[in-house]
């Protein structure tokens, strides 16, 4: 019992105790509260209250955070046992700025799950009583990415009207009231400031409808990204550190700032910076710090810098000696030191778009020599060098120098030839300028066969023409020698052999070849007689362009063609040969396009088409290689019938070939009707050069009606013709053809008794005595001034004929003064058993006396005409009888005598029938 009482006891005391304990500890709490402010940060300080020393166990201080008498937030503060009776410090952001509105915190301390009363509260008083329109915060750094609220504080009476932040669109603004005069924009910034800053704006309108507006600008940006520091040594004084840049922090205004070993960077370039070290073997760290108001980067290097020499560029580089093909540099160095360096240098040779590069060593390096180059050429050189030992990097290049290499002779020609009937034309590739070696002034090419042991032909080409054409005996093997001329001299002679034209060995069979992207790719079979390699030539098929030729090592046996001449839709021949020690053997001949192009409508030139039966032969002239951008697979002939009554008017039908060389085709079993036929190549593009005509088909019999129309219709108008020449022309016609015969004039005696015969002279410029009859000779006069064979009679002329002799007749008489001649009037019988003359026979009329006259006109007697003689007849001995009577011109008649007008050469004297 005593000893429960006892417990009883003491458990009161220790209640007692430890009431005690907590009432101090309750009374403990902070004291010496602060707080400041920087742009949006709260700073809190304060102290313990020296009662809370006696506290053993673990203080928790609360704070709150009041914007505008609204809790915005609540934190704690852990404060140990060892840690009562310092200074204690929190820190807060909020998310307005500072100046926009009042922030205040409270302060009390829980211990042992009881907490005291807020016993100490401080306010930072904001500027919502500002007498114009204000934005907060004020030029601050933001960085990209950030979520960021700005205020703006009306002065009294303001009506807020909007806020924005230039760039961004409105649609993403999220504007909210703090309080009647605060108004807040919240915005994610996701766009850096494009130049130094961007422009916040805020407006509101003032009373009787004036608006006013404010602003401010806000850095957005990024912290340093800066990375992969490099260092090293130029001058074996100093470190030279490198690095690359991070992105452009957009921060113009707030520039980054570098530290190299801990000291400040001058302004220099980007990403380098050096500082003056004692250089010494061994590694050691080398530091860098990037900072801006966003954030600081950190960079390190290890290095020995004694391994890491980087040195500067070669200087004053220039050719001591130059030659054609070589030439001496020289160049110097910025320190000193380099003198004593295992050196390494590099120099850069370009002409044109070709660069090469040459390698040279030695201790304190200054010069190398070029070699190789090609006289007559402007040539650029630079030079960089490094450390041979533990090198590091290469230097910078030194300043570029040209030079001009001396001339030479030319190189050796590139020569082929052409062969055309028996004309061989050798051709040679114009030199390059790398070839020439200086202005090339002339060509000279020999040729003799190679029989002969000296030149026995020798010309001279000018330097403008690339090509010669010689005549020799194709039966025979000729060795050409070209060379090019320079101001230098002669280039080494260039050969080539020309073989016997033999057309059997020089054919062979020629395949097809097509292009793939602008060129042609040619593989052959290896020949055991090329014994210096191949010669592939080609040309244009059709026409008279020179040759191309590309020349092949022996151990080749492929190529790709390619030529800028090269072009779409034309043929060209490719030969391959085998280049040997004498003529160039031909191996393979191809054909081709690089790209086959459709050919064009129209094609078919003089086309023309043909009846047989019922078929229709349909030929045209053969295509033109000219023409023939495609190869042609053959022809293909379509026709339908050209009726359009005719349902069937788009039916086709065809018939093809697949000879290229075909020149027609023949529809077959046609009807007699019109069609409209077209004809059209194949080619591996399709149809193509479509030429289309219309042709009528007739029956046999209406075409013998038809050649029969036609027969009658040209000999009809044959005769018309004929008719109206004869009648235009009718008076020449019949001139020529049947003059006019005069009508004769009788006398009065002409029908008297017959048995009255008078004597009268008749002047007669030839007698021929024939087998006839004796004839009576009658009167015939010629009327003064009428025509006599062409010649007009003159008055008072006696003109006297005879008659013609056996075999002629009507042969003009001529004008002359005979001497009068006695013709005998005594009729002599006829003798019936003698044949009349098959001219113009003799007949007797004793019914009138014949008088003629003839003209003065004097004549010569034709050749084989006799002089003027009696009319006389020898046949039988016969003499002439009865008495003669003379006329002489001027005889006067007792009665007188009409005349009548004649021709004398149609007077046909009457034969006497009177006994």
């Amino acid at each position: 019992m005593i000893t429960w009482l006892l417990l009883i006891s003491l458990f009161s005391k220790s209640t007692q105790d430890g009431s005690g304990q907590e009432t101090g500890v309750l009374q403990c709490g902070p004291q010496n509260l602060t707080l400041t402010g920087s742009n949006q940060m709260m700073l809190v300080t304060w102290e313990d209250d020296p009662s809370c020393s006696a506290v053993k166990d673990l203080l928790i201080y609360e704070l709150l955070v009041l914007v505008t008498d609204e809790q915005v937030h609540r934190d704690e503060v852990s404060v140990t046992p060892d840690q009562i009776g310092s200074t204690h410090s929190w820190n807060w952001t909020s998310y307005l700025a500072l100046e926009c509105v009042s922030h205040s915190v409270r302060l009390s301390l829980r211990y042992r799950n009881q907490t005291g009363p807020w016993r100490q509260e401080q306010t930072l008083p904001g500027n919502e009583k500002s007498t114009q329109l204000e934005i907060y915060p004020k030029d601050r750094v933001f960085e990209v990415g950030s979520r960021v609220t700005f205020c703006c504080v009306l002065p009294a009476g303001y009506i807020f009207d909007g806020m924005n932040l230039i760039g961004y669109s409105s649609a993403n603004n999220n504007i909210t009231q703090i309080s009647n005069w605060i108004y807040a924009l919240t915005l994610h910034l996701n766009l850096p400031s494009e130049h130094s800053c961007t422009d916040v704006k805020c407006r509101a309108n003032i009373s009787r409808g004036r608006t006013t507006e404010n602003g401010a600008c806000a850095f957005i940006g990024y912290p340093p990204g800066d990375k992969d520091l490099q260092c090293e040594t130029q001058d074996l004084e100093s470190v030279r550190c490198h690095w690359t840049v991070g992105r452009h922090t957009h921060l113009p205004t707030k520039p980054t700032e570098y530290k190299l070993l801990g000291r400040k960077c001058a302004d220099g370039s980007p990403g380098s910076c050096s500082q003056k070290v004692q250089v010494n073997v061994g590694e050691r760290n080398w530091t860098l710090m990037a900072h801006n108001e966003l954030g600081t980067v950190e960079l390190s290097d290890r290095a020995d810098l004694t391994k890491r020499v980087h040195m500067f560029a070669p200087e004053g580089v220039t050719a001591s000696t130059v030659n054609a093909r070589t030439v001496s540099l020289e160049w110097g160095w910025k320190l000193p030191q380099y003198n004593n360096l295992n050196i390494t240098c590099q120099v850069n040779v370009s002409h044109g778009s070709t660069n090469t590069m040459s390698e040279s060593c030695g201790v304190g390096l200054n010069s190398a020599v070029l070699t190789d180059l090609i006289p007559h050429w402007q040539y650029n050189v630079k030079v960089r060098c490094g450390t041979t030992q533990h090198f590091w990097k290469w230097s910078n290049w030194s300043t570029r120098f040209n030079f001009h290499t001396k001339g030479d002779v030319p190189d050796a020609l590139d020569v082929w030839m052409q062969m055309k009937d028996n004309e061989i034309t050798v051709i040679w590739k114009v030199p390059l300028a790398n070839q020439s070696h200086g202005h090339i002034r002339d060509y000279e090419v020999t040729w003799a066969k190679t029989t002969e042991t000296e030149p026995q032909n020798r010309t001279t080409v000018a330097h403008t023409k690339h090509n010669l054409s010689i005549s020799i005996d194709t039966a025979e093997e000729y060795l050409v020698t070209v060379t090019a001329r320079n101001m230098n001299g002669s280039s080494s002679p260039s050969t080539i052999t020309t073989p016997p034209f033999n057309p059997d060995t020089n054919r062979v069979s020629t395949s097809r070849i097509a292009g793939v992207n602008g060129s042609f790719s040619l593989s052959w079979s290896a020949s055991p007689t090329a014994s210096c390699g191949y010669v592939v030539d080609w040309c244009p098929t059709s026409g008279h362009s020179s040759v191309e030729w590309l020349k092949v090592p022996p151990h080749e046996t492929n190529a790709i063609i390619s030529s800028e001449q090269f072009k779409d839709g034309l043929r060209y021949s490719l030969s391959i040969y085998a280049c040997t020690q004498g003529a160039p053997v031909l191996l393979e001949r191809r054909e081709g396009y690089i790209r086959e192009k459709k050919i064009q409508a129209d094609l078919f030139k003089r086309l023309k088409w043909k009846q047989q039966d019922s078929n229709v032969e349909v030929s045209w002239d053969p295509v033109p290689l000219t023409e023939q951008t495609a190869f042609i697979e053959g022809y293909i002939l379509y026709w339908r019938e050209d009726n359009n009554n005719n349902n069937n008017n788009k039916i086709f039908f065809n018939v093809s070939t697949d000879s290229p060389e075909a020149i027609s085709l023949t529809a077959r079993n046609l009807m007699i009707s019109s069609y409209r036929f077209t004809v059209k190549a194949l080619t591996a593009l399709g149809e193509c050069g479509t030429k289309e005509f219309p042709a009528s088909l007739n029956s046999q019999t209406d075409n013998l009606i038809k050649e029969v129309i036609i027969s009658l219709v040209t000999v009809f108008s044959l005769l018309c013709l004929i008719t109206v020449v004869c009648y235009r022309h009718w008076v020449c016609i019949k001139q020529k053809v049947y003059p006019p015969i005069p009508r004769p004039l009788f006398t009065d005696k002409w029908l008297t008794s017959p048995v009255e015969h008078i004597c009268r002279p008749l002047h007669v410029e030839e007698c021929y005595h024939s087998e006839a009859d004796i004839m009576d000779i009658q009167e015939l006069l010629c009327k003064p001034g009428a025509l006599v064979n062409g010649y007009v009679s003159n008055e008072n002329t006696l003109f006297i004929f005879s008659p013609t002799s056996n075999g002629y007749y009507n042969q003009p008489l001529k004008n002359c003064t005979p001497a009068p001649l006695c013709l005998p009037t005594t009729t002599v019988p006829s003798q019936s058993a003698l044949p009349s003359s098959p001219f113009r026979s003799v007949f007797p009329n004793p019914s009138y006396d014949l008088i003629m006259q003839t003209g003065d006109r004097q004549c010569d007697s034709e050749p084989g005409v006799q002089e003027e003689t009696h009319l006389e007849r020898n046949s039988g001995g016969y003499q002439p009888q009865g008495h003669t009577e003379t006329i002489t011109p001027n005889q006067k008649e007792e009665d007188p005598v009409n005349l009548m007008s004649c021709v004398s050469t149609y007077i046909l004297l009457p034969q006497s029938t009177f006994k």
